[in-house]
């Protein structure tokens, strides 16, 4: 498994969708948090999207897991493979 910093944009989710699917988006962000699948997450200040850094094989396992979200298909997704340093050896 690897980690990734997964930047997404939400796009044509109008405020009506987004109210009711987000209980089960919070629900399906937790359980993926809960398995070690999400480690963090960051909501984007002009509420956009959100930054994710997750555990994967690939990017495509990446959307294999993310497909379970409600806002999935609204999810413009732009992924990186990232390293973390360690800030003490710096």
């Amino acid at each position: 498994m690897k980690k990734f910093m997964v930047d997404i944009l939400l796009q044509g989710l109008d405020t009506e969708t987004r109210m009711k699917l987000l209980p089960k988006e919070q629900e399906v962000v937790k359980e993926l948090e809960q398995n070690g699948t999400i480690l963090d997450n960051f909501i984007k200040l002009d509420m956009s999207g959100i930054y994710m850094v997750i555990m994967a094989t690939d990017p495509e396992d990446i959307h294999a897991k993310l497909s379970a979200l409600p806002y999935y298909p609204y999810m413009k997704i732009n992924i990186v493979p990232i390293r973390v340093v360690n800030s003490i050896n710096q």
